[in-house]
């Protein structure tokens, strides 16, 4: 009993072993990891002995555990020395700010946006802003750029100059990755480790920026012909032929996305590792017709081998064209497989490839795994290759349908587990999408381009069919994507909710005849409708969402939700409400609001409303009198009104009040069952001691708001002891210009007794007003990761 030694059960010992690292809260020294995986290739060397005298079957069976644990813990430790090694290289260390000039390569296509262009730069050189101070920290690591055009410019600047392999100097301001944590939200941490960014940041004295060298490479190559496409295809349909044809996404439009999204479509309108394979096949099938017509050719080389060869050298070609992106690393990797089997005269099996090519991913780039498109590349070909070994002739239209019920069926709990939604329509239009894009306009396109790359302008007739092919489909996925069933979201699920799921997949997609199949849905209930946890009558929950320097507040009762602020957005950047607010309350479960109180005009506080009415239906709007807010009333002193046995009521501003800023800012207190809460705003002194002086007894709360996200004009002390306090929430962002929350507010509220919370360093913050007084839940600390920005550093790195 002898698993082979790249064989399906070490694959599945190694990716288990990579994700029990890279999953753990914390992580384990350098030195305790490399004496890790010295002893596991030892051991499992030993284990795999040579001799060839039979055994035991007990001797085998525990030799062969042995070896598969062994694996694991090499999985497990070369993934920590990896994560280990990108953590350390981010810089600089502590949370700190650095202004600094480097020079290097543009890497990969760069991401024009309206007002900026997003883009990767490898360092060669980087140096202090004396230019003489060398930083060697920086020597060889990637950075994420964004180069900003300036504020009164009305046309995209010199950042047009910005080419892919193009060598460039920069002076750019730098910090360690570190980014928002909210329920649902995009984890900016986990992505900087998975693509081995070691400093984020953004160019300075823009005028100052000099390329070097002109773009060359592959990636110059796939802008070029990215840009001819633009040019030459029918304006209609020409972004979309080039994110199929050299995967250059960056003229899809928001819309485009959510299209696609609702569609289910997004893993293919970027190049997927079904159109690698399909080019594979095609050129090894013109090889093999090719060794058919002129037969001396097989004395030379034989047909199969020959074959195997031009689809391997097809596949990589086309790989480089994508920039080997992991889906096409996995297929490229099963086609090198199974061409190699193939010259040796050696049988594999589908599942055989898929293990192997899981082998050299890992070993080749453990952190992959944090990426998305890992599982669902993975696991979509593990479930075709276990539900579909067979392949009939004359069932092409069978074999398609059941293909698409076992990919739906199987990928539901990963897709909804990594975006928190479900494309109804999905299946229908992959049933669309999938034949007729990979047939028919993914080849028009590559003829398009090796045309192209034969003479410029050859290939232009090519990219024009194409789109032409293209359009009708579009056209009926946009249809599509509008009905209100195309697309759902679902709420933040727990952790035993996947592994239920996917057993629940796995006993429906058992053969015919296998009893209890109903029963499998049931375990599909924790992933499809999780308990979200709502308050019960009488009780009221908080959740400070963490949209960075801004505020906004979610509460809720038994049925009802209340969003206090919508978080700053950026005209043509960051919208907080987009990118923090709305995946939060998709992840709660909240599907409409009855009312969202907007405290004043300010960005900080409106700039999401936009984002958040566009994603979430809402009942009504409030505001300060004479904020410029799109409001249909105004929230005033004495107003009130309770919601499940929860009373709400506005203690400032009073009636008539002039809308002076942060000072007409919308006071609002929350009385449950268990206690009180009170939502601040942005008043400072003088309006707190206004509020102390007409009803000190409102003031009393359990959890207060801080106000003015902790400024040193907020918080007067008689005002902190008025309120009573045990807990005080703060909502800032982590490094702001203006040093929220100062350090002695943050005093004064502690030496009354009250715990103090921030969200630049909490993450998301949840209350629950409690029998038994507040209960809090720091997203940070609830959801510890082993990349986490707060703890690495209080480690400094």
């Amino acid at each position: 009993m002898r698993a082979p030694l790249f064989g399906k059960a070490h694959a599945v010992a190694l990716l288990c072993g990579v994700c029990a690292c890279l999953f753990a809260p914390k992580r384990l020294s350098w030195w305790e990891l490399l004496a890790g995986l010295v002893a596991a290739i030892i051991v499992a060397w030993r284990c795999s002995g040579t001799r060839r005298a039979p055994m035991p079957f007990e001797t085998a069976w525990k030799r062969t555990a042995a070896r598969v644990a062994c694996i694991a813990l090499l999985g497990f430790c070369w993934a920590g020395l990896n994560a280990g090694h990108v953590l350390h290289s981010q810089w600089p260390h502590g949370g700190a700010k650095r202004e600094v000039i480097v020079r290097g390569t543009v890497e990969g296509l760069p991401e024009p946006e309206v007002r900026r262009t997003r883009f990767q730069f490898v360092v060669d050189d980087a140096r202090g802003l004396d230019g003489k101070t060398p930083i060697p920290e920086l020597r060889g690591e990637r950075l994420q750029l964004a180069w900003y055009d300036d504020h009164a410019a009305t046309a995209p600047g010199p950042r047009t100059q910005l080419h892919a392999g193009a060598r460039w100097q920069f002076q750019v301001m730098l910090k360690a990755p570190r980014g928002l944590r909210n329920p649902g939200g995009f984890d900016s941490e986990e992505y900087a480790l998975a693509q081995r960014i070691a400093a984020v940041g953004y160019l300075r004295e823009v005028q100052a920026a000099r390329q070097l060298a002109p773009a060359r490479g592959i990636d110059a190559w796939r802008e070029a012909m990215s840009a001819h496409i633009a040019r030459e295809a029918r304006p209609q349909s020409a972004r979309f032929i080039r994110a199929l044809t050299v995967g250059d996404t960056s003229a899809l439009d928001d819309e485009d996305w959510r299209v696609l999204r609702a569609a289910g479509l997004t893993h293919l309108i970027a190049i997927s590792g079904s159109h690698v394979g399909l080019v594979g096949g095609f050129l090894a099938l013109l090889v093999a017709l090719a060794w058919r017509v002129f037969p001396r050719l097989g004395k030379w080389l034989p047909r199969p081998v020959a074959a195997a060869i031009a689809a391997l050298c097809g596949s990589l070609a086309y790989g480089a064209m994508a920039g080997f992106s992991l889906p096409t690393v996995r297929t490229l990797l099963m086609i090198a497989a199974l061409a190699l089997a193939c010259m040796f005269r050696r049988g594999l099996r589908i599942a055989d490839g898929l293990a192997l090519a899981l082998i050299a991913v890992l070993l080749f780039d453990p952190l992959s795994v944090l990426q998305p498109g890992f599982w669902l590349s993975f696991a979509g070909v593990a479930w075709l290759a276990w539900c579909l070994p067979e392949r009939g002739a004359g069932r092409v239209v069978r074999e398609l349908l059941a293909a698409q019920w076992v990919a739906t069926l199987g990928l539901l709990p990963l897709t909804v587990l990594l975006f928190g939604q479900a494309s109804l329509l999905g299946p229908l239009a992959n049933l669309v999408a999938v034949p007729w894009w990979s047939l028919v306009v993914v080849p028009l396109s590559l003829f398009g381009t090796a045309f192209d790359a034969l003479h410029a302008g050859f290939g232009a007739w090519a990219w024009k069919l194409a789109g032409l092919c293209f359009e009708p489909s579009w056209s009926l996925f946009a249809w599509l994507a509008q009905r209100r069933a195309a697309l759902i979201w679902l709420p933040e699920p727990a952790g035993f909710a996947l592994p239920l799921a996917l057993a629940g997949a796995f006993w429906l997609l058992l053969p015919r005849g296998v009893p209890g199949k109903p029963f499998a849905a049931l375990l599909w209930l924790p992933l499809l409708w999780p308990d979200l946890h709502a308050p019960k009558n009488g009780e009221a929950q908080l959740q400070v969402i963490d949209v960075g320097q801004g505020l906004s507040v979610l509460v809720r009762t038994a049925n009802h939700a209340l969003l206090y602020d919508t978080g700053p957005a950026v005209a043509d950047g960051f919208d907080a409400g987009e990118r923090a607010v709305v995946p939060s309350l998709h992840a709660l479960g909240v599907e409409a609001l009855d009312r969202i109180v907007v405290i004043h005009g300010d960005n900080d506080h409106a700039g999401g409303l936009a984002s958040v009415r566009a994603a979430i239906p809402v009942h009504d709007v409030l505001t300060s009198h004479g904020a410029p807010v799109a409001a249909n009333g105004d929230c005033m002193a004495g107003a009130a009104w309770e919601w499940d046995g929860v009373r709400f009521r506005f203690l400032h501003p009073p009636r008539d009040y002039p809308y002076l800023d942060n000072e007409s800012s919308c006071v609002l207190r929350i009385e449950s069952a268990h206690g009180a809460a009170l939502l601040t705003g942005d008043i400072g002194q003088v309006i707190e001691r206004e509020l102390l002086h007409d009803d000190a007894a409102a003031l009393r709360a359990e959890v207060v708001l801080v106000p003015h996200h902790g400024s040193d004009a907020s918080s007067d002390p008689g005002f902190i002891a008025a309120t009573g306090a045990r807990l005080a929430l703060v909502s800032s962002g982590h490094g702001n210009r203006f040093g929220h929350p100062r350090a002695d507010v943050v005093q004064r509220w502690q030496a009354t007794g009250a715990e103090v919370l921030d969200t630049a360093r909490s993450g998301a913050i949840t209350v629950w007003l409690d029998a038994g007084g507040p209960v809090v839940r720091e997203r940070r600390r609830a959801f510890p990761r082993g990349w986490d920005a707060v703890a690495l550093a209080g480690r400094g790195g």
